[in-house]
C-alpha cells in the first residue's frame, strides 16, 4: 500500500545539502524505464486526453484560432509522480545528529507543445515565447508562498538526460530549501560582489563580448555563449544583457527575444548532435519572502540566466569522486562549431 504523506527532506551534515528520500522505496527490480512505444501508447498530454490528466493550474488557450481546432499552446498540471506536497507543514526536527523536514512543496508539468512529436522551437518563436510566459507566470504565483523558499524550472530532454516521456514538458519545482548548486552561485556572486562592488554575471558578459572567441549568438538583450570553465562539452549559457536577478520579472519585449536565442541554440544542437540528449535549467533569484534581510544585496549581486547542458557523454567516477570536470572540447571551439552552424 502506498504512503498518501509527504516525502522526507534529510541534510547532510558534510556537505550542507538536502536530498529527498522518498516513502515508496523501489525494489531493484523496478528501476527500469518504459520502452519508447510503452511510453507513445500512454501519452496523456496530447489533446483530447484533458480528462486523463490531474487537473489543470493553468494553460494558454489558443481559442480554436489556428484552423487547426485545438485549445490550448501550452498547459501546467501536477506532476504525476511528486516528490513534494503542497498541503502540510515542513515539520522540521532533529534525529540524533541529523535534521529532517517534510517534503512540503510544488512538483508540475508545463505542456510546452500541443503536438506529440513537435518541440516549441519548431512551432516558431511564438511558441517558445509562450513557454517562457508559462514558465514566469508559474514562478511569480509560487513565490506568494512563504514556505516555498526556491522554484526551479528544468527540462530532461533524452533518455540520457533522464526524460521520462517523449511529448515535449518541461518541470517546475518549488522547495522549502535552496538547492546546493544554486547557494553556491548566491553565495559566489554575494561574495564577489563585496570584493568588487559589480555582479559577477555583469563582468561575465563584458569580458565574453569584448573576447568574442565563446559566443555563440547575441541579440539586442542576451547573450548566449560557452562558459570559460564549462563542466559539459558544448555547454551553453543564455543571459539577458540588462542586469536583474529574477526572471520572475522579465518583461514581454525579452521573452520575445529570449524566445528567439533560446529556439536558435537548440536548434545548432540538434544539427550539430542529431538528436542530443540534454537538460536545461533557469537559475533565479530565490524567494525573498522567507528571509529578506538575508538575500537584501541580491538586487545587485545576482543575475539570472538559463544553462544548456547536452548529455554527450558519462560522467566518471573521477568527475562524480572529484568534482573535477574534464572536457574533450575546449569552450573556445564548441561556440566556433555553433556559431557556425
Amino acid at each position: 500500500m502506498k504512503s498518501t504523506g509527504p516525502h522526507e527532506l534529510r541534510k547532510d551534515p558534510l556537505l550542507g545539502r538536502w536530498v529527498a528520500v522518498l516513502n515508496d522505496s523501489l525494489l531493484p527490480s523496478e528501476y527500469v524505464l518504459p520502452s519508447d512505444e510503452e511510453r507513445e501508447k500512454r501519452c496523456i498530454f496530447c489533446p483530447g486526453r484533458e480528462e486523463e490528466t490531474p487537473p489543470e493550474i493553468m494553460s494558454i488557450s489558443s481559442c480554436g484560432d489556428d484552423r487547426t481546432g485545438r485549445q490550448w499552446w501550452t498547459r501546467v498540471i501536477p506532476s504525476l509522480d511528486p516528490v513534494f506536497q503542497v498541503e502540510g507543514e515542513l515539520g522540521r526536527k532533529g534525529e540524533g545528529m541529523y535534521d529532517r523536514m517534510n517534503g512540503i512543496g510544488a512538483n508540475e508539468i508545463i505542456i510546452e507543445s500541443p503536438e506529440h512529436f513537435v518541440n516549441p522551437e519548431d512551432m516558431g518563436f511564438e511558441q517558445m515565447a509562450r513557454v517562457l510566459t508559462t514558465y514566469r507566470d508559474r514562478m511569480v504565483d509560487l513565490d506568494r508562498d512563504p514556505r516555498f523558499r526556491y522554484t526551479f524550472i528544468y527540462k530532461n530532454e533524452g533518455r540520457e538526460a533522464g526524460a521520462k516521456f517523449s511529448h515535449p514538458i518541461s518541470h517546475l519545482a518549488s522547495t522549502p530549501i535552496i538547492p546546493k548548486r544554486v547557494k553556491e552561485e548566491l553565495d559566489g556572486a554575494k561574495r564577489y560582489f563585496a570584493y568588487k562592488d559589480r555582479c559577477v554575471f555583469c563582468d561575465i558578459i563584458n569580458e565574453e563580448t569584448r573576447a568574442g572567441s565563446r559566443v555563440v549568438l547575441e541579440t539586442e538583450k542576451f547573450l548566449a555563449f560557452c562558459p570559460y570553465a564549462s563542466k559539459f562539452p558544448f555547454e551553453t549559457w543564455i543571459m539577458p544583457k540588462k542586469h536583474n536577478c529574477a526572471f520572475q520579472d522579465i518583461k514581454p519585449d525579452e521573452i520575445e527575444d529570449m524566445a528567439g536565442i533560446f529556439s536558435i541554440i537548440l536548434k545548432k544542437l540538434r544539427v550539430s548532435f542529431a538528436v542530443p540528449s540534454y537538460n536545461y535549467y533557469i537559475h533565479s533569484a530565490p524567494n525573498r519572502i522567507p528571509r529578506k534581510d538575508h538575500w537584501h544585496t541580491l538586487g545587485e549581486d545576482f543575475h539570472w540566466h538559463l544553462e544548456i547542458m547536452p548529455r554527450l557523454l558519462r560522467t566518471s567516477g573521477f568527475e562524480w569522486g572529484s568534482g573535477l570536470y574534464v572536457l574533450p572540447t575546449s569552450p573556445e571551439l564548441a561556440a566556433k562549431h555553433l556559431k557556425e552552424v
